[in-house]
């Protein structure tokens, strides 16, 4: 049966999807608007799943809080362009009030809360979305919150004193250098451990004695542990002034941070390739 182009825009505006995907629900539900959305709507998230295995490493970063805890989570979509999208935009708003509004442990609890929201959006817009990451942390007597300007990175810190500006000041700091800690002690120890066993293979090639070598690795582990734990790091408005010495006699209760994409493998065909699969 012939199906007419404002069938298809009527269907268009219900569902979201595109106009081709429209009219073949059209065409296969003969004509009936109400059967179309429902075949729609039963075959979306198994385009959903099959979009899913695309890499998405763009997106934004969302920074909201309820009365107990901070919460920071990253919403990747495939493109910066889908990340501007206005209902890309609206579902990062329902993912930001949902947290405010339940107490969420975990990112498969946030996902599974989400998930035909998010597949709706897949449906929408065409690409990728995923709910990557998501951390918490317990409010402290001041809390610095840093997002940048793009949403793409984010920081939140938390002190046990009244100084809502220094701890906006450390929320900045945290998005800008990125430590694995806040004191040296508290580094993973399987982390240290690697780093060791790199500047020893490092040494060892210089051909020196051994207790030169230790002294060397030593040296270079003392570096390391003030380049990636926040108290040791020189302070990015001051570099003359560390932390630990900015801080006085207020401490740190605890910091997060989240950037867009940050270790998400992207594989890059060859270019050659590429083309080639295009003449094909």
């Amino acid at each position: 049966m012939k199906i007419s182009a404002s069938q298809v825009q009527k269907l268009r505006s219900m569902s979201g999807v595109g106009m081709m995907e429209c009219k073949n629900a059209l065409v296969e539900c003969e004509g009936d608007i109400d059967k179309a959305m429902d075949f729609l709507r039963t075959n979306s998230s198994i385009k959903a799943d099959r979009k899913s295995t695309r890499i998405a490493a763009d997106g934004k970063i969302i920074v909201c809080n309820n009365k107990k805890r901070f919460m920071m989570a990253e919403i990747n979509s495939e493109t910066d362009f889908a990340a501007k999208d206005e209902k890309f935009e609206n579902f990062c708003n329902e993912v930001s009030n949902y947290l405010a509004s339940n107490d969420v442990s975990s990112n498969d609890e946030l996902n599974d809360a989400l998930k035909a929201k998010r597949e709706e959006l897949i449906q929408s817009i065409g690409e990728n979305i995923q709910i990557r990451r998501l951390t918490c942390m317990s409010k402290g007597v001041s809390n610095g919150v840093y997002c940048h300007s793009d949403n793409k990175l984010g920081a939140v810190v938390s002190i046990d004193q009244n100084d809502e500006e220094l701890a906006k000041n450390l929320a900045m700091h945290v998005a800008a250098t990125n430590p694995m800690c806040i004191d040296p002690n508290e580094l993973d120890a399987g982390i240290l451990e690697k780093e060791k066993a790199i500047f020893k293979s490092q040494a060892s090639e210089t051909g020196k004695d051994e207790s030169i070598i230790d002294r060397i690795v030593e040296g270079k582990v003392q570096k390391f542990l003030s380049e990636v734990s926040l108290l040791s790091q020189p302070y990015v408005k001051d570099p003359e002034l560390k932390i630990k010495n900015l801080l006085g006699n207020v401490n740190i209760l605890g910091i997060m941070r989240l950037k867009v994409g940050e270790d998400i493998v992207v594989e890059k065909k060859d270019f050659a390739d590429e083309v080639a699969s295009q003449l094909k």
